[in-house]
């Protein structure tokens, strides 16, 4: 197993390229059905008259580029062998299911709440297949003798 990567391992890349694929989905959805959300957003709003609704397109482009760029780069490391970043991935998957959470908060319309458990399942079976016991071997079996040690 030192060579090959674990199953486990394995599902955890492909699960995270799911949740990055989903999230594109979910901001393509947030553009075209931008009215339904502000409609959701307004409802059940005492100050919906006096507060300008927020302009979710430029919140939901940036936070796509900007998430899935940085799972991008966490799954290579990940891929590498290098441990740390299985904790940060791990910390990252659950930011975004809270970000979910807050999300159905606010009565999404039916395709977001369906995509947003979607996204909820896919961000627990990431954390599993992270911390599967055969994916901790595997990153514990990564050969480290060539990377540069600090404070020598």
């Amino acid at each position: 197993m030192s060579q090959q990567r674990a199953a486990a391992a394995t599902a955890a890349v492909w699960l995270t390229a799911a949740l990055i694929a989903l999230s594109v989905v979910t901001a393509l959805f947030s553009i075209v059905f931008k009215a339904d959300l502000l409609d959701a957003w307004e409802s059940g709003r005492a100050d919906a008259g006096s507060v300008e609704p927020p302009d979710l397109v430029p919140v939901v482009v940036v936070m796509l580029i900007v998430l899935a760029l940085l799972m991008v780069v966490l799954v290579e490391f990940f891929r590498s062998r290098h441990a740390w970043a299985r904790t940060a991935i791990t910390v990252t998957v659950v930011a975004l299911a809270l970000g979910t959470l807050a999300t159905l908060r606010i009565g999404p319309p039916a395709l977001f709440v369906a995509l947003s458990v979607i996204s909820l399942v896919l961000d627990a079976a990431v954390l599993v297949a992270l911390w599967h016991r055969d994916t901790g071997a595997y990153l514990r079996a990564a050969d480290r003798s060539g990377d540069v040690r600090s404070g020598s």
